[in-house]
């Protein structure tokens, strides 16, 4: 090994124990060894960090929308849903879920991510298994309910620790592979579900929609056990997987990265009530909640697409399940083009507009023909769009409120909370007096994504405004300022 390197490997590991050593001196290092030391740490979080959360969120979602192929297996009937029950028991999670999410960010940023977010996980799953047993409309209202409450921390926090590790030019393509395993579960739910109500419906007197909380539940549960020794805590602290993982040097380097990749720092009162001031009176924080509301409120089809497909008739519940996979998959493929090229270019507005506008136009194709296969290729566009666009919104939003870590996380969790308004009310957009066309949810669906197209372009003009500023203010400085990402 050159013997500079080794020079500055040992200073490395003498300012990490040296107590009064300030971090920034990382930045005296060679640039050389800081970008191979960089390289290593982002490969490390990408063969750990990546994986585990990418199977969390995949149960996380699973768990979450199981109750849209129990549907297809005499759900209502052996609980006596009527009317609007079941649009309540969809919509009710999300009340639990808005309560819990700004407390739970807030909590995270004091305590060890890798214990708090596998608590977390398992409690879920035990929740979300005990549907199995529930007997009637009540049980279902309240375990949805809980299940809301218990789920909330987990993708706002583990968002939060994303962009506590990865840059912003990093992030998208992460996210967008942390937002494929929301994709690929919607896939892969309606195969394992066909595969239970086919294998075990009625095995032991069980239903077959019994059968599937119970299976999903219990691989849930052991997910997040396994998360608990591989999860990292925060880059500034010497535990979690961190503490085996990376080396001294690849410590600093991943807290230097991230002082670096910030527009500013603010300095002074660091607390969390400090960090949700500066959130809440920042405008963009409000910009970027109606984009995600829109967002939601699009993809409000989610739930029923079981049942959008099993209007079309094209056969057998076992072959409508399947039939509901394609559109998913294509959609992971979408995720990861528009996150590579996004990544690639440093743009997010018009990666999220033009997805968001696909989705448009597939609403307004399944609301104005009655031919099933056109309603079926319009689905590809409105799911592919949908999902494309919002694998994009929290790292654009993390990118531009992260003054702090403090505002990041309040930010992240304020935008996230809010959200779920639009999935509150989107259930009651699918009548059951509309199916299995639901004509009135589809033009809704529609307003909403030029709604979020409409956001999305408001904000890339606030941004270029903003990093014109920042330019004039540096104008004859030798020091490069960091510009908000578009």
């Amino acid at each position: 090994m050159d013997q500079e390197v080794v020079e500055l490997r040992e200073y490395a590991k003498s300012l990490k124990e040296d107590p009064t050593a300030s971090i920034d001196e990382v930045a005296m290092l060679d640039a050389d060894f800081f970008q191979q030391t960089s390289r290593s740490l982002v490969r490390k979080l990408d063969i750990t960090l990546m994986p585990i959360i990418w199977l969390l969120y995949m149960f996380n979602y699973l768990d979450r929308n199981n109750i849209s192929q129990a549907k297809l297996n005499h759900f209502e009937r052996d609980l006596g849903l009527k009317g609007n029950q079941f649009n309540t028991a969809v919509s009710i999670l999300n009340v639990g879920y808005m309560i819990m999410q700004l407390p739970s960010n807030m909590i995270l940023t004091q305590v060890r991510p890798s214990l708090y977010i596998p608590f977390w996980v398992c409690v879920w799953s035990c929740i979300s298994a005990s549907t199995a047993a529930a007997r009637n409309n009540t049980h279902l209202v309240v375990i949805r309910f809980l299940l809301g409450i218990a789920e909330a921390p987990f993708f706002p926090g583990v968002f939060y620790l994303l962009s506590c590790w990865y840059t912003r030019k990093e992030l998208a393509l992460r996210t967008a592979v942390l937002y494929s395993g929301l994709i690929l579960a919607t896939a892969f739910s309606g195969l394992i579900a066909a595969g239970v109500f086919a294998g075990l419906d009625g095995a032991h007197r069980l239903a077959g929609w019994r059968w599937l909380f119970l299976i999903e539940g219990a691989a849930s549960f052991c997910s997040g056990v396994v998360a608990i020794f591989i999860l990292p805590d925060f880059p500034e602290r010497q535990t979690g997987s961190a503490s085996w993982l990376l080396t001294p040097e690849e410590r600093m380097v991943a807290v230097e990265r991230m002082r670096r990749d910030r527009v500013s720092v603010e300095e002074g009162n660091k607390s969390v009530w400090y960090g949700l001031k500066l959130a809440i009176i920042d405008y963009r924080t409000w910009v970027f909640v109606v984009m995600l509301i829109a967002n939601h409120t699009a993809y409000g089809f989610n739930y029923f697409y079981p049942s959008i497909v099993k209007g079309f008739g094209l056969g057998s519940t076992t072959v409508t399940l399947i039939l509901t996979s394609p559109p998913y998959l294509l959609a992971a493929l979408c995720c990861f083009a528009f996150a590579y090229s996004s990544d690639r270019r440093g743009e997010r507005g018009f990666h999220m507009s033009v997805p968001m506008t696909t989705a448009a136009v597939g609403f307004i194709i399944s609301a104005a023909t009655l031919s099933v296969p056109v309603r079926y290729f319009a689905s590809f566009l409105y799911i592919c769009g949908c999902f494309s666009a919002n694998a994009m919104v929290f790292s654009w939003a993390s990118a531009t409120l992260s003054q702090t870590p403090e505002k990041r996380a309040a930010a992240t969790a304020i935008i996230n909370l809010l959200s779920q308004l639009g999935n509150i009310w989107s259930p009651y957009f699918f009548r059951p007096q509309d199916a299995t066309r639901y004509l009135m949810a589809m033009l809704l669906m529609m307003a909403f994504a030029l709604l979020s197209v409409m956001m999305c372009l408001i904000m890339k003009w606030s941004l270029r405004r903003a990093n014109k500023k920042i330019l004039a203010e540096y104008e004859g400085r030798d020091e490069v300022p960091v510009l908000f990402m578009l």
